[in-house]
């Protein structure tokens, strides 16, 4: 079953081409970071705006790349939500009359369930039931996954999601934005044992996280250095980035052993960060815990991912109905 996935949740137009839920014919991910980078974060009304833009140049340029034309097109999977709401209805909108033109079955995905499905798109896949991690901009939680459609969420953030902790943290340093890359590569300059910043583990045997405190941390420590904190900018970044990367680590395998699972996954913008995947794989070593993970160009949002979860539900639920609505909140 050869699938066109569509995705604008957030501030990425991406379309692919993926067959039978595995092989990706076609990836293009349009970004819109220039636009928003001036602001130090998206701004709905121009992300909607760029995608309304980029759209139908996105999908047939996927379509171009895959190699197939769209008359070989067996059903459409696009994301339903979470996200932003106009984002979301610009490739929803787009998607529906597609497949209605084209007369092929389309299916609507959760973003999150999308990104879950990114370690099917490569060469190692985990077995069933495995605990995955899911940490982004707008989302971080860990979930027991028993099948393609069967995920159970255990644990979530209480406030931040990791990846908005980087980004704040990288606007309070004047680093620019997205702040996930920014963060990482200049951590790569400190010292991560020079600042010592709380490990904001909530109950140390549960599987909720909460960010906003160690946000509020660096704030006060630039607050109470602010004759030489930029000098210490590297050391900030890499003392903040290791008490995140200590807390996901944790609770992802604290999950995995209270759920006797041997095999994890790391998914969403935020697993691509270096220093989480080394910290994950040094921890899980240890215990006989497989670790697996998305490539880097599969971490963050994108297309595959959704044509990957839309044929999962395609052949075990069918299509859906045209009257189907995006949402913008976790469901």
């Amino acid at each position: 079953m050869i699938i066109l996935g569509i995705e604008t949740s957030c501030d990425e137009t991406a379309a692919s081409v993926v067959d039978n839920g595995t092989a990706i014919f076609s990836s293009v991910v349009s970004s819109q970071v220039d636009v928003h980078s001036r602001y130090g974060g998206v701004v709905p009304e121009l992300a909607s705006r760029e995608h309304m833009g980029t759209i139908v140049t996105v999908v047939r340029e996927a379509i171009r790349q895959s190699g197939i034309g769209q008359e070989r097109l067996d059903a459409i999977a696009v994301t339903l939500g979470p996200g932003l709401v106009g984002c979301l209805l610009v490739g929803f909108s787009f998607a529906k009359a597609y497949a209605f033109g084209l007369g092929i079955p389309w299916t609507g995905v959760n973003h999150l369930e999308g990104h879950i499905h990114s370690v099917f798109l490569g060469p190692d896949p985990p077995p069933f039931p495995f605990i995955s991690l899911l940490a982004s901009g707008g989302h971080t939680g860990i979930y027991l996954v028993t099948s393609h459609t069967g995920m159970e969420l255990l644990g979530q953030t209480r406030d931040d999601a990791a990846g908005e902790a980087f980004d704040k943290v990288a606007k309070m340093l004047g680093l620019g934005y997205p702040g996930g890359s920014i963060i990482g590569n200049l951590a790569e300059k400190g010292d991560p044992g020079k600042i010592d910043f709380p490990r904001p583990y909530l109950d140390k045997s549960g599987f909720d996280f909460s960010f906003s405190g160690i946000k509020t941390s660096v704030s006060r420590f630039i607050r109470t250095h602010s004759a030489e904190y930029k000098e210490m900018t590297p050391d900030i970044a890499a003392g903040f980035q290791e008490a995140v990367v200590d807390v996901l680590s944790y609770k992802l395998l604290l999950a995995a052993k209270a759920k006797r699972c041997k095999h994890v996954s790391i998914v969403g913008g935020v697993a691509a960060n270096k220093r989480l995947r080394e910290k994950i794989i040094k921890d899980a070593g240890p215990t006989g815990i497989k670790v697996h993970m998305p490539s880097h160009a599969l971490c963050g949002d994108n297309a595959a991912m959704i044509a990957a979860a839309g044929y999962y539900l395609l052949i075990n639920g069918g299509p859906q109905d045209l009257s189907l609505d995006v949402f913008s909140r976790a469901k």
